[in-house]
């Protein structure tokens, strides 16, 4: 273990108004940084976002505290460090991130800054500390997680969390889908998913979330954290009303980021049962990030997440035309969601690591 350079310094970012703002150097050169870790590790610009259209991520609202550091080495940003801190009533958990440029790698670094992030943690009272990694594929040792899906290479980052104690709780797949070739399989998919769900019938839209269907999407935003694959990861149950489901949406539509939501409403009760959401900025020639999805546990076994993939996928080829492809990430134990992204055509990218650690 390195000890780290005397001239390090871990810098708290303070957010601009804008990024026009006089005092916005930081946060662009924080963004700049971000975009090359990411690039470096995936080997492409997928998860590339522009300033301004990241900057709304980092509002100060009631429902989480965000901190972000600057890691500077003689004068120059390498790295930056990220502590989200959920305001839930009786929350015990921290979610972190410590990403570095590999020209910074082996000069502890990372150790300053993972010093930092138990500070921070403490000092908030929180006892559960929580990260994820993106692991390329490697020969070597492998891990693998207590559910017993998906396995990981022992690399530099995993090295780093197992040094810190931190146990690997689960693995996710990134996939990835070449919308152009898709385009075909997906009528007939659709056709076969509306054929198993005659008692639902698709809505779509837009944000900012038409005022007839924000009960029920709120709703279901609430039960992303109750009935995803969590494996021994550890989320506060969330509160969605109105208020914060306009705070959502208003992170993509104040920047002119889309936001297409595909729904399976069910026909007797008007209730909306499932989702799909396709996001992608203003550069619509980039890649489209497929978000959340979720098939409420009591409508499950009618196809309906093969529907509402299919119908946002179908609709987004005339949002998106450029779009080369979508990402999405799932639990490697969600078979269910897994067998319909195979069924479509996605295919794994990369996996990512979620790392879990309980301060005495």
């Amino acid at each position: 273990m390195s000890t780290p350079p005397a001239d390090l310094e871990l810098r708290l970012l303070t957010m601009p108004a804008s990024v026009d703002a006089a005092d916005a150097a930081d946060f662009l050169e924080m963004v700049r940084v971000r975009n090359l870790v990411y690039a470096e590790i995936n080997g492409n610009e997928d998860e590339s976002i522009a300033p301004d259209e990241l900057l709304p991520a980092f509002r100060p609202d009631q429902y989480e505290l965000r901190f972000v550091w600057l890691a500077v080495l003689d004068g120059a940003v390498v790295g930056r460090i990220g502590v989200d801190i959920p305001l839930e009533e009786g929350s015990r958990v921290v979610f972190w991130r410590i990403e570095l440029l590999r020209s910074s790698w082996g000069r502890g670094i990372g150790t300053a800054a993972y010093e930092l992030v138990e500070r921070v943690a403490r000092e908030h009272d929180r006892t559960v500390l929580q990260s994820w990694a993106t692991h390329p594929d490697a020969p070597g040792p492998r891990i693998a997680p207590p559910t017993g899906f998906g396995t990981i290479p022992e690399d530099h980052a995993a090295r780093f969390y197992l040094r810190n104690g931190y146990s690997l709780e689960q693995v996710e797949r990134m996939s990835a889908l070449d919308l152009a070739e898709a385009q075909e399989r997906l009528t007939a998919l659709l056709a076969e998913a509306r054929a198993a769900s005659t008692d639902y019938r698709v809505v779509q839209w837009f944000a900012p979330t038409p005022p007839e269907y924000i009960e029920g999407y709120a709703w279901m935003k609430s039960r992303m954290i109750t009935d995803a694959p969590a494996a021994a990861m550890e989320f506060d149950e969330e509160v969605w009303d109105a208020a914060r489901l306009a705070r959502h949406d208003s992170m993509y539509t104040d920047v002119g980021r889309t936001l297409q939501v595909t729904a399976a409403q069910h026909v007797e009760t008007g209730a909306l049962v499932a989702f799909n959401e396709l996001v992608i900025g203003k550069d619509r020639t980039t890649a489209t990030a497929q978000e959340d999805t979720l098939v409420l546990k009591e409508h499950r076994g009618h196809r309906l997440g093969l529907l509402v993939k299919c119908a946002g996928l179908a609709a987004w080829h005339e949002v998106a035309p450029e779009s080369p492809r979508v990402i999405t990430y799932n639990a490697e134990e969600n078979r269910p969601m897994l067998d319909i992204n195979e069924t479509i055509g996605f295919v794994p990218v990369a996996y990512n690591g979620a790392w879990k650690k309980t301060l005495s």
